[in-house]
């Protein structure tokens, strides 16, 4: 890993420790699973979305491929 994937790696450990669900393009997924997209998909980008609660703390954190949805969009 580079030190970009592993800073990634090591941010998202800290959020499964904390309880946190990570979802990779709508799937359950750990921080291995989603440091691995990252760095096989060199053509995608990855948009992280924070799902918060009533009081301020993060309850989910989803990582979606904009580009495959871009894609779809203009597929016709």
């Amino acid at each position: 890993m580079k030190m970009d994937e592993t800073e990634l790696y090591m941010e998202l450990e800290k959020y499964e420790k904390r309880g946190i669900d990570m979802l990779l393009d709508g799937y359950q997924a750990s921080p291995l699973q989603i440091v691995t997209a990252h760095m096989v998909k060199e053509a995608g980008t990855y948009m992280r979305d924070y799902t918060m609660s009533g009081d301020g703390n993060i309850e989910t954190l989803r990582f979606t491929d904009i580009n495959e949805h871009f894609r779809a969009e203009i597929t016709p």
